[in-house]
């Protein structure tokens, strides 16, 4: 009686490859036994402009983040940029970086690149090494070394974490941590633990690709760093309101 439950198909496949064509069926030696095969040579592409902001405070500034890439599942090429722009009209702590991304575990790729430090200052490149991805809870982290011809070495730790309030309201704290191995006269920087911008964002999706929000943001120098400021008549420590906009393409 089992032989009633077999399918027309099934029936077809045990008759054997000469009953399947002549019914206009393929065979199983014929097709992929699990299915087509998954696209992961296709081209994708994306862009964020994570923080575009002005922050209002002592030392009011406009400060802008962002990135874009474009590649495969596994071949990828990142550009970052990150940078401010004081009252007076000055460019500060301008950064773009030029990797090339490639998966390493399911959560965590490997970077590797170029590195530029390009604003008011003297400008300083970077060869590159680091991992980006998400570690458990959903946290994202990046951490990156850097290495100049001049004998510089300098390292950036970052993290970050959406809290969904509504499926449109969305809470993220920030933080960057930027050490170096010696002190950089000509970009006002010194030896050590640099400095440390925290921030603590809200935004209200009005599209996924379209995010006002508003926060505050909070950068602390330390160590030589410090000093250097304090010598250039700058701030070491500045709490500001900042207002901006996230979107994505």
């Amino acid at each position: 009686m089992k032989l009633f439950h077999l399918t027309f198909a099934g029936l077809v496949a045990v008759a054997g490859p000469a009953a399947a064509a002549d019914h206009g069926m393929a065979t199983v030696s014929e097709t992929a036994p699990f299915g087509a095969p998954v696209d992961d040579e296709h081209v994708w592409y994306h862009v964020l402009l994570d923080q575009f902001e002005g922050r209002a405070g002592a030392d009011t500034a406009f400060h802008w983040e962002g990135e874009a890439w474009a590649g495969t599942d596994t071949n990828r090429v990142w550009f970052k940029s990150e940078g401010t722009v004081n009252r007076q009209g000055g460019a500060e702590e301008g950064r773009y970086e030029m990797l090339y991304d490639r998966p390493i575990t399911s959560f965590f790729d490997i970077q590797g690149g170029i590195r530029t430090d390009a604003d008011s200052n003297a400008g300083r490149t970077w060869a590159a090494l680091g991992v980006e991805g998400l570690a458990p809870l959903s946290l994202h982290v990046a951490a990156t070394g850097y290495a100049s011809s001049e004998g510089h070495f300098a390292g950036r730790v970052e993290g970050s974490y959406e809290l969904l309030l509504t499926q449109r309201l969305i809470l993220q704290p920030q933080m960057e941590m930027n050490f170096y191995s010696k002190a950089d006269p000509r970009r006002a920087i010194g030896a050590g633990l640099s400095s440390v911008d925290t921030g603590l964002r809200l935004r209200y999706e009005i599209t996924r690709k379209c995010a006002p929000y508003v926060g505050v943001a909070y950068e602390q120098r330390f160590g030589a760093t410090a000093a250097i400021a304090r010598a250039a008549g700058d701030p070491t420590a500045s709490l500001r309101f900042t207002f901006g906009v996230r979107t994505w393409l």
